[in-house]
């Protein structure tokens, strides 16, 4: 009998949900809005929706089950989306329990970033590896920890919230990876900085309109050599560097995988990260064998990893399962 995954993608800008085969790859798959501000009943229901034209019309093809990528805080626990701050009115909705009831089939529930993780390991820039770190950095920064082959999830699930390790910058001040290093802080820096006088290319970029300006427009004037957007993004990377050091100490990881709109910009963020760990970490046994790769599986990360969740029971199996169900050496 043939067999299949249902991944559901859920964000706060976009809900997919793709029919994945054994070997997750992706089959078929849709998009619509996610459409948040309706709240979560309405965005429900067009999920079921979404999922029944997923299921295969074919009755020899088994459905192993339903896995759901959603923004943190999520309790895989409990399968409950506990407060995503980008969904509003997600306030402890057990998502998992609702889909069971109208399926039937299992069904998990990932933080997008834990489950980007294991797509990373089961088809993209990790696989081979057991210790990895997932690090996605675009609007925000979050992470993924797999160690020894499992997910690091904690007592509720909530573990591994990287982008969210606090930090003391500029005095007292006392902010956080994702408030220095992600898209929002590199626009912000930069609109200071050209209110301030500074010249920049970003200004023409957005006709004069400085609140048009966006972590992607840092990121496009870093690339074409603008002075001002390039020492952004170089003390963009210094700050992750930071963060890394930290993570190799706590996790020590065998690899580093970069993903997310900010991390495209290569070793314009990779280089001034590479120098900072390199500077700061304890030794330099953490860092002498260490992979830092970008991401490869771009948008459908969560797709897979989504997938993933279904053949590793919620990340709780081995990560050597997944290379066993996808006939992997």
């Amino acid at each position: 009998m043939n067999e299949c995954i249902i991944g559901v993608d859920l964000g706060g800008t976009r809900l997919r949900v793709a029919q994945v085969d054994r070997e997750m790859n992706i089959v078929d798959r849709k998009e619509i809005l996610t459409l948040a501000s309706q709240g979560s009943e309405s965005t429900i229901e067009r999920m079921k929706e979404m999922i029944r034209q997923m299921l295969p019309s074919d009755p020899n093809t088994h459905v192993a089950g339903i896995g759901i990528s959603a923004p943190g805080p999520s309790n895989p626990n409990t399968g409950v989306v506990v407060a995503p701050p980008n969904l509003p009115g997600w306030h402890n909705v057990p998502l998992v329990q609702i889909l069971q009831k109208e399926f039937g089939y299992s069904t998990y529930l990932g933080n997008d970033a834990n489950v980007a993780a294991l797509a990373e390991i089961a088809r993209g820039a990790a696989r081979g590896f057991r210790h990895v770190i997932f690090i996605t950095v675009s609007t925000g920064i979050g992470g993924g920890v797999v160690s020894d082959g499992r997910l690091l999830l904690g007592k509720d699930g909530l573990g591994a919230e990287l982008g969210h390790i606090q930090m003391i910058v500029d005095g007292d001040r006392v902010s956080s990876l994702e408030r220095e290093a992600a898209g929002p802080a590199l626009a912000r820096k930069a609109v200071a900085a050209m209110e301030a006088g500074q010249t920049s290319i970003m200004r023409d970029m957005v006709q004069g309109d400085l609140t048009q300006v966006n972590g992607s427009t840092v990121g496009k004037a870093a690339v074409q050599g603008d002075k001002l957007a390039l020492a952004i993004v170089e003390r963009a990377g210094f700050i992750l560097g930071l963060g890394m050091v930290t993570f190799l100490h706590v996790f020590n990881p065998e690899i580093i995988v970069l993903g997310g709109g900010v991390s495209t910009l290569g070793d314009l963020l990779f280089n001034p990260m590479r120098d900072a760990i390199k500077k700061h970490a304890l030794d330099s046994s953490y860092w002498q064998d260490l992979e830092i790769r970008p991401a490869e599986l771009g948008e459908n990360v969560s797709l897979v990893g989504a997938a993933a969740l279904v053949v590793t029971k919620g990340g709780m199996e081995d990560v050597g399962a997944v290379a066993h169900k996808l006939d992997k050496p």
